[in-house]
C-alpha cells in the first residue's frame, strides 16, 4: 500500500509491475487475509497500528476486487488494466506528436524486440506496451526464482526497461500537466 502509493507517483512502470506482483502474492496466499496478515502485514513492526490496519484493509479490498472481477486465479484487476490503458494511450499520443521525436526514436529502437516477443505469443498477442510489461514481469519472476537469464534476454530486458523508463518519465510529466502544455512559460501564450 505504502510502496504502491509512492511508486504510482514516481514511476508508473514500477507501480504496474509492483501491482502485478501483489496480485500474484495474494494468489500465492490463496486470497486468505489471515495468511497475508501473518506473513506480510505483521512483519511491518515499525508501522503504527493505524498504518498496519490500513495496509490490511488495502489487501482485503484487493482480495474482494480480485474475487468480484474474476481474476482470483489469473489476470489483472481492472484498476491495473486501466493504468495500462492510460500508459498505452499516452504512448500513442507521444508517437503522434512530432515534438517527441526522441520518444519515437527510442520506441522504434525497441520495436524489433517487441515484434519478436509478440510473435512468440501466438494467439495470446497483446498490445505493444503490455508486451513490454509482460516481458519485464516474466524476467522479474525468473530472477525471484533464481533462474538463469541468458545474455540476450538480459540485453532485451535492459532495452525494454530504458524504453519504459522514458515512457514513465513522460507519464509523470503528463500527470503533472507538464507534458502537452504548449504555453510558453515566459509569455504565458
Amino acid at each position: 500500500m505504502i510502496t504502491a502509493s509512492a511508486k504510482k507517483r514516481e514511476n508508473i512502470a514500477e507501480y504496474l509491475l509492483y501491482m502485478w506482483q501483489i496480485e500474484d502474492i495474494i494468489r500465492a496466499y490463496g486470497l486468505d487475509i489471515e495468511k497475508i496478515r501473518e506473513n506480510l502485514v505483521d512483519r511491518y513492526t515499525d508501522l503504527s497500528p493505524e498504518l498496519r490496519k490500513d495496509m490490511l484493509e488495502w489487501y482485503e479490498s484487493l482480495i474482494d476486487m480480485m474475487r468480484s472481477e474474476g481474476v482470483a486465479a489469473k489476470g489483472h484487476l481492472q484498476l491495473n488494466r486501466n493504468t495500462l490503458a492510460d500508459i498505452e494511450q499516452l504512448h500513442r499520443r507521444l508517437l503522434a506528436d512530432p515534438k517527441f521525436a526522441n520518444y519515437a526514436t527510442d520506441y522504434y529502437d525497441t520495436l524489433p524486440l517487441i515484434v519478436e516477443l509478440r510473435s512468440k505469443a501466438g494467439e495470446n498477442r497483446k498490445d505493444e506496451i503490455e508486451t513490454c510489461f509482460d516481458a519485464l514481469y516474466g524476467i522479474l519472476m525468473l530472477k525471484l526464482q533464481k533462474k538463469e537469464i541468458s545474455a540476450d534476454t538480459a540485453r532485451a530486458a535492459a532495452r525494454i526497461s530504458r524504453f519504459l523508463a522514458l515512457l514513465s518519465h513522460y507519464y509523470k510529466k503528463d500527470y503533472n500537466n507538464e507534458l502537452f502544455n504548449d504555453t510558453d512559460p515566459i509569455t504565458g501564450k
